[in-house]
């Protein structure tokens, strides 16, 4: 199958971890209908672990948990796919899955072939409780040659955690999608640490095989199965979303989408920042700067201090001469984050400025030539849009 631009869709386990039902899914869907995720792009419905039982049937095939899943999946994903939605499940390379249900270690051919019948679409293939004597690298080549046995098209989604640096192998294994870091949380530090932690890996992310930096936390507000009971801000989750789509990773979301308030709905919608992720081009950004930030304040004694590495800006260029360009902030206080044209490959002398357009708001900025910099909240983000003007 070929995967032009990074998947988009919804995903169950940052906020109901095992707590899922057919019901829950059914819902989902049909809200993410109603409401125009699916229009947006957010075409598939994943399930996360904790749906099978704990042993497999006499023929070694899974089984879904009855009390969960009464009508069974292919009932499930019958439901999803009237919706126009692409259904996706979970599986793990291991013997056990990391919730302690029955892993495709040596069960990959039938597996697939169970998912295929029921309509799958997606599987995200997870890596706990993975033999030591056996080879990972191997083991998904298995599943990625099973799923294209199984004699239907599933989007595969490996999770591996980043180990063995998966951005220099997963491709060449057959897999579109690939997670290079531990599990997200919904805090600042867990997924600003991840973001940042990939930034020089999304040079080998592209069509057909993304880096997968985890789902989205957007909207949970502290609440839910990957929660600490922090609670993020509404800057800090427009920060989260634009660093995922400045780096083109797939946008799976992780909140309740049942109750996604206002704010986190017309932030996860926005044409602008999805026009940046779902570009055709899917080119990944060009770091021009990572340093400091300078805070300037009455409160601080001196006058001002400063934050080592705490702001990025990104330029990221995009079909039709197009650019996007991200600021972040990642200090706890507000301070100037720096973009020198040059530094992107147009210094004063070759006559080009941009004409700059704010991509959340769409309010123009009008033409700037030789540099640009913008001060920014603390933790938080601007994404401008920008078109190349002969001045």
């Amino acid at each position: 199958m070929r995967l032009l631009t990074p998947p988009m869709g919804f995903n169950t386990w940052n906020t109901f971890g095992g707590n899922i039902s057919e019901d829950l899914i059914c819902e989902t869907a049909r809200i993410m209908k109603d409401e125009g995720y699916l229009d947006a792009g957010y075409e598939y419905i994943v399930i996360d672990d904790c749906w099978s039982l704990r042993e497999r049937d006499a023929f070694g095939r899974l089984q879904a948990d009855p009390e969960k899943f009464p009508r069974g999946m292919k009932a499930v994903a019958d439901d999803v796919h009237s919706l126009g939605f692409k259904f996706g499940m979970y599986s793990c390379a291991g013997v056990r899955t990391c919730a302690g249900y029955p892993g495709s270690f040596d069960h990959e051919f039938v597996d697939a072939k169970t998912f295929a019948d029921w309509g799958v679409d997606y599987l995200k293939y997870d890596f706990c409780n993975f033999p030591e004597s056996a080879d990972g690298r191997n083991r998904y080549a298995v599943m990625s040659m099973a799923l294209k046995a199984s004699g239907r098209d599933i989007l595969f989604a490996a999770c591996n955690w980043g180990n063995g640096e998966p951005w220099k192998w997963m491709k060449s294994r057959g897999v579109h999608m690939y997670r290079s870091t531990g599990d997200i949380q919904d805090n600042f530090q867990s997924f600003s640490k991840i973001a940042r932690s990939q930034l020089d890996n999304f040079s080998m992310s592209g069509h057909d095989c993304y880096n997968d930096i985890d789902m989205l936390t957007v909207g949970m507000y502290g609440k839910g199965n990957v929660a600490l009971g922090e609670t993020m801000t509404d800057k800090e989750y427009e920060t989260q979303f634009a660093l995922w789509c400045m780096l083109s990773a797939p946008l799976m979301l992780g909140g309740d989408v049942r109750n996604m308030n206002e704010f986190c709905k017309k932030l996860v919608l926005n044409r602008g920042l999805l026009r940046i992720n779902q570009d055709s081009e899917c080119r990944p950004p060009h770091v021009v700067y990572k340093g400091r930030v300078i805070y300037s304040g009455p409160d601080v004694p001196g006058g001002w201090e400063e934050y080592p590495d705490t702001g990025l800006t990104m330029i990221k260029h995009l079909s039709d001469n197009e650019f996007a360009i991200g600021y972040f902030n990642f200090a706890p206080k507000p301070g100037e984050v720096p973009f020198t044209f040059a530094d992107a490959g147009l210094p004063y002398q070759s006559g080009v400025g941009l004409l700059l357009t704010d991509a959340l708001t769409g309010e123009e900025i009008g033409v700037k030539r030789d540099y640009y910099n913008a001060v920014i909240p603390s933790h938080g983000a601007k994404v401008l849009m920008a078109k190349m003007v002969h001045v």
